[in-house]
């Protein structure tokens, strides 16, 4: 069944849909080679290196390396509905990239499914097609015409990302409409009263559970798995034990409702949080490890499950994966994390220790650095980050438009 929503797309399949994957000037000077692209010059620890892949995106966001060796990249396009579209960077032709699909409704995450059908994160549902057929198999799986009632595409955080459990069953953040259940005029919540978006079964800032049946690939059902999370858009199982794992986007301005707070910089952490059934995390009556938000003072977190680890205040986390490849061994089985956030925690991807069940733990050490604006290099601001069939690490960054690729160093 194809969609006829709102988030249907096009196949562009003439010539002038093939470009080159450089085409539009690279913010970076690029120096020498990393594994046969060119070289960025980053920090990275020795024998890894970052290279780049493709530049010119306008606002790339998912990515999802093949098995043959291409690379999706998911490009919103910007905050504009229907702007979006995504595309394939052929390996074969030097990555040369091809539009797949176009005049999606901001699209953000991408995933492979169980059944090989691509997924893809819109605003108000889940699309998915066969990759070999793109036009003639897209579909929608949550929202549009699927039956399945969509999710919200109002307010601050309408993007969705998803990822399939160990249980076949598929995972989708639902992101809050507001910083911190302020009100359209910008008033502080009443903090007698609970926040509203933040309760019941419809409730945002929270994850679905979307119980799929295979090999039909239907969902029977869906129920909200966990609340108390702002913004859920880092998402990661754990391979061997199945352990969900968010990353937590905090929330923004604290610094404006407790007195003699100058600024937000070192407050609140951003978290990670291992997610169960039935558990409510802090957002928006607490923070960090039990802190009751100014604008709920008597707020009882005790009631609400504390993060796992405290991140960086703004380090701003949107992607992650567990690293289960052989061609960074000093990596397998480390949880590694792309940090966005502008200020002065992100623009870096860090690497954490894992228990036996997959729960980070320690400090994190630091795969790519010195990623701060200089000559011949911008910002970096990763965005989604997977691994490829041949052990590589493949990153979006949104701010500057580009695919990199953390490689061996030859």
């Amino acid at each position: 069944m194809r969609s006829t929503w709102l988030f249907m797309s096009v196949l562009i399949g003439s010539t002038a849909s093939i470009m080159d994957a450089a085409e539009g000037a690279s913010p970076y000077t690029t120096t020498g080679r990393c594994d046969g692209l060119p070289k960025v010059s980053v920090t990275t620890p020795t024998g890894v290196c970052v290279g780049l892949l493709a530049s010119g995106f306008k606002f790339p966001r998912g990515v999802l390396p093949l098995d043959d060796g291409d690379v999706m990249v998911v490009d919103m396009g910007g905050w504009t509905p229907r702007r979006g579209s995504l595309w394939l960077l052929k390996k074969a032709s030097g990555y040369q990239r091809e539009r797949v699909l176009d005049k999606l409704d901001r699209p953000h995450g991408i995933v492979l499914g169980p059944d090989g059908r691509i997924y893809v994160g819109v605003a108000g549902g889940v699309v998915r097609f066969d990759p070999a057929r793109p036009q003639q198999t897209l579909a929608a799986l949550i929202g549009g015409d699927s039956g399945i009632e969509g999710l919200p595409t109002s307010g601050r955080h309408p993007l969705v990302n998803m990822v399939f459990g160990k249980d076949g069953n598929l995972y989708v953040n639902v992101g809050s409409g507001s910083d911190n259940c302020e009100g359209p005029a910008q008033r502080a919540p009443d903090p007698k009263r609970p926040c509203a978006e933040a309760e019941g079964d419809h409730a945002r800032g929270a994850i679905r559970q979307y119980k799929m049946r295979w090999p039909q690939g239907t969902i029977a059902g869906w129920t909200t798995l966990a609340s108390g999370l702002r913004n859920s858009v880092a998402l990661a199982v754990h391979p061997q034990s199945g352990l969900l794992l968010q990353a937590e986007n905090s929330r923004d301005n604290i610094h404006r409702h407790i007195p003699g707070m100058e600024t937000d910089e070192e407050l609140p952490h951003d978290e990670l949080n291992v997610v169960e059934k039935g558990v409510r995390y802090g957002w928006p009556y607490c923070y960090d490890e039990g802190k009751a938000s100014p604008e709920y003072p008597r707020a009882d977190c005790l009631r609400y499950r504390a993060p796992l680890l405290l991140l960086p205040a703004h380090a701003a986390p949107l992607g992650m994966t567990y690293y289960s490849a052989s061609l960074f061994p000093q990596l397998r089985g480390k949880l590694i994390v792309g940090y966005h956030g502008y200020r002065k925690a992100g623009h870096r991807v860090v690497v954490f220790d894992v228990d036996a069940g997959g729960q980070p733990q320690g400090d994190a050490a630091e795969l790519v650095a010195g990623w701060d604006a200089d000559e011949g290099r911008p910002l970096g601001a990763p965005t989604d980050l997977k691994i490829g069939g041949d052990g590589a690490i493949y990153i979006t960054e949104d701010r500057n438009g580009t695919v990199l690729r953390i490689g061996a160093e030859q």
